[in-house]
């Protein structure tokens, strides 16, 4: 009988966000056995809901969302992205530079396969969001990963990333804030990051899904407000800021030196039109999200649940022998640093397997953020305090006694 397997072009792929440790979890929980799921950022399970307007604006709207939409998306939310953008001060951004998508995760998958050909090299950042390699592998592109420096701050490495720019490279991808470490890149570093894309005549991708998720008094910059005349595709969405992940929408935006990338828009303009058009009830409700009062501010100051949480969860952490971590100063992840020697690791998947066997809690190892070296994992820390005070305390008995064979 003939067998079919699985493609190669995914030899080099994964996506540990929803991996093998992932799957022992699904199996656990067909035994009847409780999970707490620390391993994907997910709000509604959690206690978050979309505020109010948001659901009513969709509601209101749905009777007249049932055709395609302009493959770049309806014009309200368009125009109420343009806004946006204008706000954080983009340069030269008009209605024909907006693409909304189901999630950034489409358009991710979009600007890749629009832009590189095999062998073509593309920077990105490590730890990543592992979606990020795996579209530009899927595309036929080379990924070459630059490091955030844990020490300082897991800001992108200048010297590293400059290292790594060859004839063959085309874009620098950069997360901020970050996603896995929380980390918000000052304007000092994404002025060099700049420095780096226009000596080099590079394209920069820029995913600032969590732009609106800041903490401490600190403030975002959008990497293309820095450079008008680098050409710039910046991503961000509702998923996280209005809690409707699963609404799936999200948009990308052109800017910067358009010119230079004639031939690359016409790609988009390609991909675009082949999927036909993203989600239009879950675009009807941008132009609502993005004006007027934005609720997740309240979640952010002192005394707000995602502050608060990140506090607890921050010193919870730092108490457990064997853990050293950074204070994420943005979004909802945290990503600390296990002593490896310590507790005999060289597997970090095992790690996670383990805790997840002995004490049912499902976090995500490092390798699934192509972090090369097993010792690192990151939690979510959208549970509320109790729920996180049981993990932390599951996982500081788990490693009084663990070490790994």
């Amino acid at each position: 009988m003939r067998a079919f397997g699985k493609s190669s072009k995914l030899d080099n792929v994964l996506y540990d966000v929803r991996g093998p440790v992932v799957d022992e979890a699904a199996r656990m929980e067909e035994d009847g056995k409780e999970i707490l799921k620390l391993n994907i950022g997910n709000p509604f399970p959690f206690g978050f809901s979309a505020p109010e307007e948001v659901i009513l604006d969709m509601m209101s709207n749905i009777r007249n969302s049932q055709g395609y939409s302009d493959s770049r998306g309806i014009f309200s939310a368009r125009k109420a992205i343009m806004q946006y953008y204008q706000q954080k001060n983009i340069p030269n951004v008009g209605m024909q530079d907006i693409y909304t998508g189901n999630g950034v995760s489409e358009l991710i998958s979009i600007s890749m396969q629009a832009l590189l050909n095999d062998g073509d090299e593309i920077l990105i950042p490590a730890p990543d969001y592992p979606l990020w390699t795996a579209s530009a592998t899927l595309a036929g592109g080379k990924v070459v990963h630059y490091i955030c420096d844990e020490q300082a701050d897991w800001y992108p490495d200048i010297d590293d990333i400059r290292s790594k720019v060859t004839d063959r490279t085309k874009a620098i991808v950069i997360i901020n804030p970050n996603n896995p470490t929380g980390a918000l890149y000052p304007d000092e570093i994404l002025e060099q990051i700049v420095q780096v894309a226009r000596e080099n005549e590079l394209i920069i991708f820029s995913d600032e899904i969590y732009d609106r998720l800041v903490m401490d008094g600190l403030k975002h910059t959008s990497i293309a407000s820095l450079a008008p005349d680098v050409f710039c595709v910046t991503f961000s969405g509702l998923s996280k800021s209005h809690m409707i992940a699963g609404f799936r929408v999200g948009w990308m935006v052109l800017s910067g030196n358009k010119a230079a990338a004639q031939g690359y828009i016409e790609g988009l303009n390609m991909l675009s039109n082949m999927r036909l058009c993203s989600n239009v009830p879950a675009q009807s409700v941008v132009q609502t999200a993005l004006g007027g009062y934005q609720s997740v501010n309240e979640y952010l100051v002192p005394g707000g649940r995602i502050y608060e949480q990140r506090e607890f969860i921050y010193n919870a952490l730092k108490d457990i022998p064997g853990i050293t971590v950074k204070k994420p100063r943005a979004a909802f992840y945290i990503f600390p640093k296990i002593d490896t020697e310590r507790f005999h690791i060289t597997n970090d998947e095992q790690f996670a397997l383990d805790f997840l066997r002995e004490k049912r809690v499902l976090v995500v190892n490092g390798k699934g953020f192509n972090w090369t070296q097993p010792d690192h994992f990151r939690i979510v820390y959208l549970p509320n305090i109790r729920q996180l005070e049981e993990a932390t305390g599951k996982l500081k008995d788990f490693l009084s006694t663990y070490r790994q064979k």
